[in-house]
């Protein structure tokens, strides 16, 4: 039996792939603990310098935690069954770690959406860096119709990625945001056909990869930083990076490169 949720390296590029077709890919607690192990992995491993995530199959991307399984955990209706169960309910960085909240990830994510991207999907989705999506991508945050709250990021980010007005809406009133509205809002990079979606993703990934891996991962933490705070700290935080990337041999490689007229050969230092 294929896992349900993917971690696979080629290069410089690792894919992160929802691998639960039959349930629409919901987290469920072994979902959510294999993704926190792997963006934990991925933080830490030098070679890896993008990351595409995505989901298996054609009808959703991630369609949130798993209504049978997962927040029923949470809420108490259900107990603690299996090691994965316990982990989930017990370690507070399994969360941070899936969310990308509370927990420092500077290599750029890329989200191939090829289906609904819904609830706690969407909170994920919200923690990426550019987003492709299918045409009949749809993107929802219907927690409050269910009961609940989205409680993985989407309160404090989504109103800072789109027009405070639509971001409501979508919370408060569940309505829904299709692939062309996403992209009017500016939250989807563009809309993709199906069948070219992963080699998109996979070419913006590698165009990443290719530029000097220090240089992205200090622009992805000063925007990430300094967003909310006033200009002087964010220009304090730009400085602290300048600082670190000034420093390395790839700052010195690629301006020599160019007067070469040659590929830079970045190393990461």
């Amino acid at each position: 039996m294929s896992a349900p949720f993917l971690f696979e390296r080629d290069g410089h590029v690792a894919t992160l792939t929802f691998n639960r077709p039959a349930r629409r890919n919901a987290i469920s607690p072994e979902v959510a603990c294999l993704m926190a192990d792997a963006m934990a992995e991925i933080a830490e491993d030098d070679t890896i310098r993008a990351v595409i995530l995505t989901g298996s199959g054609d009808k959703a991307f991630c369609s949130g935690g798993d209504l049978e399984l997962s927040l029923p955990l949470l809420s108490g209706a259900r107990p603690v069954e299996t090691d994965w169960d316990r982990r989930f309910l017990e370690d507070e960085s399994v969360h941070a770690r899936t969310a990308l909240r509370g927990f420092e990830m500077y290599k750029p994510i890329v989200a191939a959406v090829n289906g609904p991207c819904m609830a706690g999907g969407m909170e994920i989705l919200l923690a990426t860096d550019i987003r492709l999506a299918v045409p009949g991508a749809t993107f929802a945050l219907p927690e409050a119709a269910r009961g609940v709250i989205p409680f993985a990021g989407a309160l404090a980010r989504l109103p800072r990625q789109i027009p405070y007005t639509a971001a409501m809406e979508m919370m408060v009133a569940n309505v829904p945001l299709d692939a062309e509205g996403a992209l009017r809002h500016g939250l989807i990079n563009r809309i993709v056909a199906p069948e070219d979606l992963m080699a998109e993703a996979r070419a913006m990934t590698d165009r990443i990869a290719e530029n000097a891996p220090v240089s992205v991962q200090e622009i992805k933490k000063t925007v990430t930083r300094s967003m909310g705070r006033p200009l002087d700290e964010g220009y304090a935080l730009e400085n602290a990076s300048k600082a670190v990337v000034m420093a390395t041999e790839d700052a010195r490689e690629g301006p020599r490169a160019f007067m070469e007229k040659r590929k830079p050969d970045y190393k990461g230092y």
